[in-house]
């Protein structure tokens, strides 16, 4: 198969960021020297659809080394880092990925991942799940399930298997503990902020950051903004999330009242429509929008043009939004995930725990596809309790164990 990569010779430095990455994921290199040798994906097909990065490059490694063959293709036009895909291709891997991909190249990338026949496949958001059920549904017996990485995806396969149309069982990597407790909290928090900071090279202390949706990564991205001395406010629906909130420190009002006193603007809902044109008239001049859910929905950035007299980029991944009464509204890497479209995404260490739930969730698939039901599954509490064992080893950190008279107490 032949790749579509933007231009191999910057392969150079893509290996260095690789090499880079590996010095730091010592779970994920502990999985490799294992199941290099046994090859339990050996005979396999994978398919993974993620942002084409560092990381997930060493996974897609990984994976190879444990066997399978693999081909990569990203879940965002952005987030492609162009000199890692010309790595990954001059070390035998088939990828279909470039940088500010249009539309049309974005969803031709991915269908020729579908059309690799995978038996097992790794999503980001949803993508890739969508267009096999709306336009390769031929490909669909051959498939004996997958894993999710992202909440938006997750959110999307319930809806499927609420409606009786999930096709093949499905782990919700999101959803494991190793996962969201780490990635979403810590991980979206330093690199939503590494992203905005790098981009605008503007001070978050003393600023009113407004911060949409207090599930995980709303969590991780209100604490490293308090870190960093912004005055949080916080907008949500959920009023258990709301009260959480409050007692963590932070106001919590509408996005109507928001509007009015923030300076930065961060989504992190996974849903549509959350800043709209009834917000943009409310705001101060100069505010800054970003957003770091998974689709470039959360901020309605076509009402916002139809709200404005010019559309212009003023320096790289930001725009200017000149209002009829002069006030300027700041958008950056067009509304997309602001930490892999203007940032390297999330810390080396960070994907390691991640990443190790995807492979692990594969293995899963891989053994236990003919005893699942077509349903959504989360990650077995071993595995998470074997990959957190791991990187305790790793970092060297020891814990207690329980006695046999204390696991008697407890009923184990």
């Amino acid at each position: 198969m032949n790749s579509i990569v933007a231009n191999m010779a910057l392969a150079s430095g893509g290996h260095d960021k690789i090499n880079w990455v590996k010095n730091f994921m010592p779970v994920m290199s502990a999985i490799e020297r294992e199941f290099s040798q046994s090859k339990p994906f050996a005979g396999k097909k994978i398919s993974m659809t993620l942002h084409v990065e560092a990381k997930t490059a060493y996974m897609a490694e990984v994976f190879k080394a444990a066997g399978a063959e693999v081909v990569l293709t990203g879940c965002n036009p952005l987030s492609t880092q162009d000199d890692v895909a010309a790595a990954l291709v001059e070390d035998g891997l088939t990828v279909y990925a470039k940088h500010a991909c249009t539309a049309e190249e974005y969803e031709n990338f991915i269908e020729r991942a579908i059309e690799f026949a995978p038996d097992i496949f790794i999503d980001d958001g949803g993508d890739f799940v969508n267009l096999l059920l709306t336009k390769h549904r031929d490909v669909i017996p051959k498939i004996l399930g997958g894993s999710e990485e992202t909440t938006t995806g997750v959110y999307r396969l319930r809806a499927l298997e609420k409606r009786g149309e999930l096709p093949f069982p499905m782990i919700a990597a999101n959803d494991a503990y190793c996962k969201y407790l780490f990635d979403n909290r810590y991980g979206t928090g330093q690199s939503t902020w590494d992203g905005i900071m790098r981009t605008t090279n503007l001070v978050i202390a003393g600023k009113n950051v407004v911060i949409a949706g207090y599930g995980w990564c709303g969590k991780g991205a209100a604490m490293r903004a308090k870190g960093l001395g912004a005055s949080v406010i916080i907008t949500e629906v959920d009023p258990i999330k709301a009260v959480e909130a409050v007692f963590d420190g932070f106001r919590v009002m509408p996005m109507s009242e928001a509007a009015k006193v923030g300076d930065i603007f961060l989504t992190l809902t996974g849903d549509k429509d959350v800043i709209t044109a009834e917000h943009f008239p409310l705001m101060k001049n100069g505010v800054v929008l970003a957003n770091s859910g998974h689709f470039d929905v959360e901020i309605n950035i076509p009402q916002l043009e139809e709200l404005s007299v010019s559309r212009r980029t003023v320096r790289h991944n930001i725009e200017e939004f000149l209002q009829h009464d002069g006030r300027r509204i700041y958008l950056l890497a067009e509304g997309r995930l602001v930490n892999l479209a203007s940032g390297d995404g999330h810390p080396a260490e960070i994907m390691d725990l991640s990443f190790a739930v995807q492979f692990f969730s594969c293995a899963h698939i891989l053994h236990n596809h003919d005893r699942l039901d077509k349903k959504v599954y989360l990650m077995p509490d071993e595995i998470n309790n074997k990959i957190a064992e791991i990187k305790l080893d790793a970092i060297g950190v020891q814990i207690d164990t329980l006695t046999d008279a204390q696991r008697a107490y407890l009923g184990i």
